[in-house]
């Protein structure tokens, strides 16, 4: 699924949060925004999903126009996309099957095909046991497969992750992030993927977007982006070795 982004503004109040975004993604595609928070990664899922609307400009997906100058022409259940959020998002009240079927039944999908399609998400994610648990009794990355599950149930095929893995170990953030690799690479949905973490996304990315303050800053891809972040590492420690912190200073 391609995705453009044609001088996309968007302001809360006094903030400016995304000003003049042109981007385009072309399906199938890997794409990294980088950035430290507030620069407008989130604001430009948010624009995406339809959960917000551009103060000015176009955004289209498959060459229709869903949203323009301050108005979604197409909500969220219409743009054919999935997303996971930071916070998951899953429904405590609801077991894993539960929160697995409920965009299945608002899609009105019949219930032996709602049950074929949660018993083969279980089993692309390894959770074949678990659709009687209650989402509190999971772990971490049981919780994060789970929401990725729901996500994909729906055959998406562009996929919108806002910093998914941010509240877990390295070890099990570097799992899940090859499983999002293979998953990707089986699927072969368009992946949109909001992250502040410079492995994370070397590791996922084939081209990367550098935000800040609302605007892109640089975009490339891996080899690209990398050696732009090393330069300033080493620009940075010329500068320190030449102003070194005088002895005894706090």
């Amino acid at each position: 699924m391609a995705v453009t982004f044609q001088s996309v503004s968007k302001r809360y109040r006094e903030r400016v949060a995304v000003t003049e975004l042109s981007l385009r993604v072309p399906p199938g595609e890997r794409l990294v925004l980088l950035g430290p928070s507030g620069c407008g990664k989130t604001t430009v899922l948010r624009l995406l999903a339809g959960l917000a609307a551009p103060d000015h400009g176009q955004i289209d997906i498959n060459g229709e126009v869903v949203a323009t100058d301050g108005r979604n022409l197409k909500g969220p259940e219409g743009r054919g996309l999935g997303m996971v959020f930071q916070d998951l998002a899953l429904w405590p009240h609801l077991t894993v099957g539960g929160n697995l079927e409920f965009g299945l039944k608002a899609q009105g999908v019949p219930a032996t095909e709602r049950r074929r399609r949660i018993g083969e998400a279980l089993d692309l994610m390894q959770l074949q046991s678990y659709a009687e648990a209650w989402p509190g009794d999971l772990s971490g990355g049981q919780q994060q497969r789970i929401a990725l599950a729901r996500a994909l149930l729906l055959s998406p095929k562009l996929l919108l992750m806002d910093e998914p893995l941010s509240s877990l170990d390295v070890e099990l953030t570097f799992q899940l992030r090859q499983e999002l690799l293979r998953l990707q690479g089986e699927l072969g949905f368009t992946l949109i993927y909001v992250t502040h973490n410079l492995e994370e996304a070397f590791d996922i990315a084939t081209r990367i977007v550098v935000m800040k303050d609302g605007h892109i800053e640089r975009m490339g891809d891996v080899s690209e982006i990398r050696a732009h972040f090393q330069q300033r590492l080493h620009q940075l420690a010329h500068r320190a070795n030449k102003n070194p912190v005088p002895r005894g200073a706090a």
